[in-house]
């Protein structure tokens, strides 16, 4: 029993970290280039110009917070909450795009790179959103480092 114990600690381990190094990278690849993201965020054609750009601001840092927390493991539930709705939030978004014939990058990470299908952001985001589900579950509030 202490062995299984163990085994989903360590799963659960590995999937904070995992998740948390994901909103690392793609937050810190849009605060790179805020421009470039903004541009991302206008080719939804769901926002105001000016919006573009306070959203282009803003979600970078969210996405690098989070996932730093997560990484630390400080305020775990609380991290996985905002990135389970912000996954959904992308989810959501994304089906519009197919919806409206949109054929757009989902600007997730690279920007101005090689375009990515919207249905293979959408299978990305689900497979985000169910991890930080587990973690929202699963993981007690704990100090920092903690397994």
């Amino acid at each position: 029993m202490r062995i299984r114990k163990n085994a989903q600690r360590y799963f659960l381990l590995t999937l904070r970290v995992g998740l948390g190094l994901v909103f690392v990278y793609a937050g810190f690849l849009k605060v790179r280039d805020p421009i470039a993201f903004a541009g991302s965020v206008a080719a939804y054609k769901l926002l105001p110009y000016f919006f573009n750009y306070l959203v282009a601001a803003t979600i970078p840092w969210v996405e690098l917070i989070c996932g730093t927390l997560l990484i630390i493991g400080y305020r775990v539930r609380a991290s996985a909450g905002i990135v389970a709705t912000m996954n959904i939030l992308f989810i959501a978004l994304l089906a519009s795009t197919i919806m409206r014939g949109l054929d757009i990058d989902c600007g997730c990470f690279r920007q101005g790179g090689e375009k990515t299908s919207a249905w293979i952001a959408i299978l990305r985001d689900i497979l985000f959103l169910s991890a930080a589900l587990i973690l929202i579950a699963e993981q007690k509030e704990r100090k920092f480092f903690s397994l």
